[in-house]
């Protein structure tokens, strides 16, 4: 049976970001893509204009929906926008025995807020326990744990500040860096730094969804960590280069890159 993998995640109208990107990786990757969806946002390359959050009885009723019938092998999280989301979720997620992918999605591409503040602690003691690879980005490092990272050599701060919250393993991802775009992957003993070259391209969008759902489609695929991570990486990088202009303001990358190259 083709592996099966679960985003619990919004809704991005524009296509680039959320449930959508998710799904579209999860094809691209040969994984069969299943989705809770926890947020309706009204967005485009412009930013979001509206978002409403899902009742936490109809978001747990879609998982409960999912898993119980057709199983799942990999659960990839994204924006869960109130406290009492994020609480529901990672319950979800630590009575279901797969890998979880956690994206802890606070900021948009456009610099909207997609987390309540209220919410953040939920993410650190109830979420982050909850997730076998944690991937923030820089914003969201020093969102959750504090850490302002300006250099390569502060990946490491930030890797052991994440994982004190407790999941097992960390991806920071360097993108917001200057050079190179450089990400730590680290348990605490074990480190991969993973570099690819950076494309001049601002149509970005949907980097992030699109990464943690690559890590769980490879997960799914019975892959280690470590594996399914650099697997993601390179995948995510001809995303980036194909990133291509829609509308007025950012595009998405371009899920399906291996098809048209």
């Amino acid at each position: 049976m083709k592996p099966r993998v679960l985003t619990v995640a919004g809704s991005d109208s524009g296509g680039g970001a959320g449930i959508q990107a998710d799904l579209k990786t999860m094809l691209a990757l040969g994984v069969h893509g299943m989705s809770v969806v926890t947020a309706v946002t009204a967005q485009n390359s412009l930013g979001v204009q509206g978002a409403w959050p899902l009742p936490v009885e109809v978001v747990r009723a879609q998982y409960r929906s999912v898993v119980d019938d057709i199983g799942v092998q990999a659960v990839k999280t994204g924006m869960l926008a109130s406290a009492e989301l994020v609480e529901a979720v990672a319950e979800l997620l630590a009575g279901t025995d797969a890998p979880a992918v956690v994206d802890p999605v606070g900021v948009s591409k456009h610099g909207d807020s997609l987390l309540a503040a209220s919410a953040l602690e939920s993410v650190r003691t109830r979420l982050l326990p909850a997730a076998t690879v944690a991937t923030p980005n820089l914003d969201e490092v020093a969102q959750l744990a504090g850490v302002h990272v300006e250099s390569e050599g502060d990946l490491r701060r930030a890797a052991e500040a994440v994982l004190a919250y407790g999941p097992r393993w960390v991806l920071i991802k360097g993108g917001h860096l200057t050079g190179d775009a450089v990400d730590l992957l680290s348990d605490g003993s074990e480190e991969h730094w993973l570099r690819a070259p950076r494309h001049d391209n601002r149509h970005t969008h949907g980097t992030g969804c699109t990464l943690a759902s690559a890590i769980a489609s490879e997960l799914a695929k019975g892959r280690s960590v470590p594996e399914a991570v650099t697997e993601a990486k390179a995948y995510v990088t001809g995303a980036i280069k194909g990133g291509f202009a829609l509308g007025d303001g950012i595009g998405p990358v371009d899920h399906a890159w291996r098809f048209t190259a």
